[in-house]
């Protein structure tokens, strides 16, 4: 069996194109699986994803295999040398990136194993016992994934990124299965999980959903924690691609042509940012592209990047860009990266501390199924789930139904009253993925909780 480097040099080799890009991940998974206070399932799984990336002329072939035998890579090299041949001209060429190296690209792979469970399991079992004596039911996963990403290209590229990806969502559940409560943590190693704290939120969430208050449709006053604004942000982000929004076709595009890059979006300084280098949600330090599209380009595998500001102070600052689109466009090339942070005004009050600052308003603890209803204004559809409280005088009383919202995240950020304490959360509906997000908790005056949801 070949290395991923030695799959990577050979592929070169092999290939009878004008210049060639080779990339090859290797995965491995470990998981738990548990119901109802009792583990039911773990498992590992190993993977291996070879790309060959043919360029002749100003056209590319691409060909993507799994689990590709040392004995079948000159058949998959000549596939896509020929698929290049075959195909039109490609509208984002350019040169490779240059020669150059990032990470240990010498090193072996070392796969996670079950064993990135050691110290969670035990804590695990410990809640399973505190929450079977006191009534709860706890449901859930956890799961750790390790990537290594090899990239190599004609032009003397070799770049590595080991990329660690760690969740756990967990439901508590009352006996009757009358009551129910949400919440996750994203994690790289699983050292860092306290699932005694998780547990005890959960429980306290329950407790309060024991009063129930039916409310209706409407606008409300409505704090979103961490997770709910991650959910909201991270659909903003992968809706703001440059070349869609020079074609007039997002909430990003500016009437009469162009782009809203310069225009502010809200009167709170907020920031929304992505750093691969940032504390506790590192991710790839250069583009990794399997494939071309409106947002992306496979001529620039490799290109370096950095701390990217889309939004700043308030105002939209970038949009995702490729190197052809950033020429349409005149923008600056700032490729997508995948991790995303947004932050408001320091001293910002943690979920707790806006909680006592409400006269009367809702928490709204995390969304669901979220579908979008307009790109033009970005106007998103979903349901909350798992927990909407009522929060009078600065206390939750209890639970409300469910709901329907409308909302766009573009114009929520431009209603804003508050911004809170920023942390590392767990998107609920987009962590299958992406799960590199920190977020603050904020505030909305006027969340339009559109129908009464019958969903339990």
């Amino acid at each position: 069996m070949s290395t991923p480097q030695e799959t990577v040099e050979r592929a070169l080799a092999l290939s009878q194109a004008d210049d060639c890009v080779v990339i090859v991940d290797e995965g491995s998974t470990a998981n738990l699986r548990f119901a109802g206070n009792t583990l039911t399932t773990n498992g590992v799984a190993r993977s291996s994803q070879l790309t060959v990336i043919s360029i002749v002329g100003q056209s590319a072939g691409v060909v993507s295999r799994a689990a590709v035998r040392p004995d079948q890579l000159a058949d998959v090299v000549a596939a896509a040398d020929r698929a290049a041949r075959d195909a039109q001209p490609s509208e984002d060429a350019r040169p490779l990136a240059g020669g150059g190296s990032y990470g240990d690209w010498d090193r072996g792979v070392d796969p996670t194993t079950i064993e990135v469970f050691r110290d969670f399991a035990p804590a695990l079992g410990e809640s399973f016992a505190a929450a079977e004596s006191s009534g709860r039911r706890l449901y859930g996963f956890a799961e750790h994934i390790l990537t290594s990403t090899f990239v190599g290209t004609s032009s003397g590229l070799r770049a590595r990124h080991d990329q660690p990806t760690g969740r756990l969502e967990l439901n508590a559940k009352s006996p009757d299965m009358s009551r129910s409560a949400w919440t996750g943590v994203a994690t790289r190693d699983f050292t860092d999980v306290d699932v005694a704290a998780l547990d005890a939120t959960l429980a306290r969430r329950l407790d309060w959903a024991k009063r129930r208050v039916d409310l209706p449709a409407g606008r409300y006053e409505t704090i979103l924690p961490p997770t709910a604004v991650s959910d909201l942000m991270i659909y903003l982000y992968w809706s703001a691609g440059a070349r869609d929004a020079a074609d007039g076709r997002t909430v990003f595009s500016k009437p009469g042509g162009g782009t809203r890059v310069g225009e502010r979006l809200s009167d709170v300084p907020v920031r929304l940012y992505s750093d691969p280098a940032h504390p506790g949600i590192e991710c790839a330090p250069f583009v990794v592209a399997h494939a071309s599209s409106r947002d992306q380009s496979v001529f620039d595998n490799g290109l370096g990047l950095g701390a990217t500001d889309w939004i700043s102070g308030g105002t939209l600052a970038n949009l995702v860009q490729t190197r052809h689109s950033a020429g349409v466009t005149g923008l600056a090339v700032t490729p997508q990266i995948d991790n995303l942070i947004m932050t408001g005004p320091d001293g910002g009050r943690s979920l707790e501390e806006m909680i006592a600052g409400t006269e009367r308003g809702l928490l709204l603890t995390c969304l669901w199924y979220i579908r979008e209803v307009d790109p033009q204004s970005l106007l998103l559809t979903g349901l909350t789930r798992d927990g909407v409280y009522l929060v009078e005088n600065g206390e939750v009383v209890g639970e409300v139904n469910n709901f329907r919202f409308n909302e766009s995240p573009v114009d929520l950020l431009g209603r804003l009253t508050e911004v809170g304490r920023s942390e590392q959360t767990l998107p609920r509906e987009w962590n299958d993925y992406f799960t590199r997000a920190v977020m603050p908790t904020v505030r909305v005056p006027d969340f339009n909780m559109s129908t009464v949801s019958q969903a339990n």
